[in-house]
């Protein structure tokens, strides 16, 4: 049996949560002789050019990087078939990847995916959890032509501290978690060893693209189902209610909320046009706005 440090692998990834596996990896002697990851693109308000995380992490370790438009490129292909590699390793990559990749290593693909398929198979495994405040986890799974579709080869429940939590803070733990997991499993997988057991099929819950509209917010509505919010739409489409001022509609951004016997406390908040403040100072600035009137 291989040890884990000799294993050579192809990594896909692109974001935040591929950063962590591939950070966690490091930790344990496991890292990738290729990484794999999408192009560069335009972001903030002036657009401008922006790696994605993985490239950046990759950049600081000196593991060459590639960011193909189209995986079935000709010189795609030679690259991944001539690179040495045992297995790829693919976490939250955003690209669909084709057999023809697929079939390439001897010792197939596996996928590092944020939950406990085959539950919340999709875009958002994440914010689903979180909204719907279901048990969550993180499974290995070998990857087929389809979504979260492929047999299963290990599987964790989230090791988390308290329920629910931010999506920043389930991603970290999660991503960790898988790469420890698939640090675990993956001597034993290249030997042939490890099960890998066919997902029921009948069970799968699918999730959704997450859309602007899903972050607003109705301050009427159950403070945990709003809290649930807050923390599941943290980072985008960004919690936001609005509020009336001067016949016009003003958007506020919720930064940061908490529940506190059974009520929803709003804590921080960023008010349309105007810098990150408390929602008290918000609140004493618009009453007396009003009064003014």
């Amino acid at each position: 049996m291989k040890n884990l440090t000799d294993i050579q692998f192809v990594f896909f990834g692109t974001d935040d949560f591929a950063v962590t596996v591939l950070k966690t990896l490091k930790e344990v002697g496991c890292t990738p002789t290729l990484i794999v990851t999408t192009e560069d693109t335009p972001q903030g308000r002036n657009r401008l050019l922006t790696a994605p995380k993985v490239k950046k992490w990759a950049m600081y370790e000196k593991i060459t990087c590639i960011q193909p438009t189209t995986l079935t490129a000709k010189d795609v292909v030679q690259t991944l078939t001539d690179t040495a590699s045992d297995v790829f390793v693919v976490a939250s990559y955003g690209k669909i990847i084709s057999n023809k990749i697929l079939s390439i290593p001897a010792h197939k693909c596996l996928n590092i995916h944020p939950s406990l398929l085959p539950e919340f198979r999709g875009a958002s495994p994440l914010q689903t959890a979180i909204l719907k405040a279901e048990t969550t986890g993180v499974t290995i799974m070998e990857m087929d032509q389809k979504m979260d579709h492929g047999p299963i080869v290990a599987q964790e429940e989230a090791k988390v501290p308290e329920w629910p939590l931010e999506i920043s803070r389930l991603r970290t733990i999660l991503a960790s978690q898988g790469a420890f997991l698939l640090a675990h499993i993956l001597p034993s997988w290249i030997a042939g060893t490890a099960p890998s057991i066919p997902q029921n099929h009948s069970n799968a819950t699918f999730t959704k693209k997450i859309t602007k509209d899903d972050g607003l917010l109705n301050l009427t509505d159950p403070a945990g189902l709003n809290i649930r919010k807050i923390y599941a739409f943290q980072e985008w489409p960004k919690p936001y209610f609005f509020v009336e001022k001067n016949s016009k509609e003003i958007r506020i951004v919720v930064k940061e909320a908490h529940i506190e016997n059974g009520t929803l406390y709003i804590d921080r908040v960023i008010p349309e046009g105007k810098k990150e403040m408390s929602y008290a100072d918000f609140l004493r600035g618009f009453k007396n706005d009003s009064t003014k009137k």
